[in-house]
């Protein structure tokens, strides 16, 4: 990976450096926690980091917090909505950093991520930023990186763009009244980070650090089995974001996701739904995915585990 020396960047860096609110919302575990910890910890950014650790559903470990020069982690319960949304609302309302960046409690920050994106964020003047990942999944690594192109409202409703991940992303603050706090309405938090990440691209765009700084732990997510709740949220997603319905292969992509976790959960309704998949986007191979796990072709966990081998979700 190519990191650009700190002692590079201060010509195009503001003379006060932006304070950063950090926020990991987090849930019984504790290890792959702490790792996450030290990753921001260990920035050689030298403006102040606030980190909020805020705990959903489970009794925060006041053990984790300390505090340094331009360094603390702070320990909180999640005082909103239970569930992934609330708990990072909960971080964002009680920090007061110019910048505010997420980072899931699986996942790790390279040292020079802030750095760098202060950096771009100060050459490109917009109001938020990613990087690209390095997708990790049984020992197998996958680097991931979006370009600008890539972070349209119509480019992310056709493509979602799994590189554009939460663990990546610092907002300005002051952006957040335009852009919204993440949404508590979704049906179990499913899928609030891409629908913040839609909103946020037609909200002034991203500054995009094209290099992978975050590493992403992929497939433990709590996500994995709730097809329901997962059917519920696509649902949620179809009926807040327009740009779903004036493209019909950006609707047949969220369709066929849908198609596939019915036919993942032994739904009757998932042979109808892979139907109006393929009626609404023929070439949307999720339809014929998810026909396929319907008539037991295949398993779901088996096209699950072909996808994140590739760095990827359905």
């Amino acid at each position: 990976m190519t990191s650009q020396p700190q002692d590079r960047l201060p010509s195009t860096l503001p003379s006060t450096l932006p304070s950063v609110d950090v926020v990991i919302a987090t849930h019984q575990r504790p290890e792959l926690l702490r790792r996450a910890i030290a990753g921001v910890m260990a920035q050689t950014y030298q403006g102040t980091i606030r980190l909020l650790v805020v705990h959903d559903k489970s009794t925060p470990d006041t053990s984790l917090e300390e505090q340094h020069a331009g360094r603390s982690v702070e320990v909180l319960a999640n005082t909103r909505t239970p569930g992934l949304a609330g708990a990072r609302n909960s971080g964002i309302v009680t920090g007061t950093g110019d910048l505010v960046a997420f980072c899931d409690d699986d996942d790790e920050w390279r040292p020079d991520k802030l750095v760098r994106q202060v950096h771009q964020l100060e050459i490109d003047g917009a109001p938020t930023s990613v990087t690209g990942i390095l997708v990790d999944y049984q020992d197998r690594q996958v680097v991931r990186v979006p370009t600008a192109a890539d972070l349209t409202v119509a480019t992310l409703a056709r493509h979602r763009v799994m590189a554009a991940h939460p663990s990546s992303v610092v907002v300005r603050r002051a952006a957040l009244d335009q852009i919204g706090l993440v949404d508590e309405e979704i049906p179990g938090s499913y899928g609030e980070d891409y629908d913040w990440i839609l909103r946020a691209a037609g909200v002034g765009g991203f500054a995009v650090v094209p290099e992978p700084l975050v590493l992403v732990r992929w497939g433990g997510s709590q996500f994995n089995k709730q097809w329901s709740t997962i059917v519920a949220a696509i649902d949620h997603l179809l009926d807040k974001h327009p740009a779903f319905r004036a493209d019909h292969r950006a609707l047949g992509r969220l369709l066929g996701q849908r198609a596939f976790a019915l036919a993942a959960s032994g739904s009757p309704d998932a042979w109808r739904a892979a139907r109006t998949t393929l009626r609404t986007s023929p070439r949307e191979r999720r339809g014929y995915v998810a026909a396929a796990v319907a008539v037991h072709l295949v398993s779901a966990e088996r096209v699950l585990d072909l996808a994140h081998k590739r760095g990827r979700g359905i």
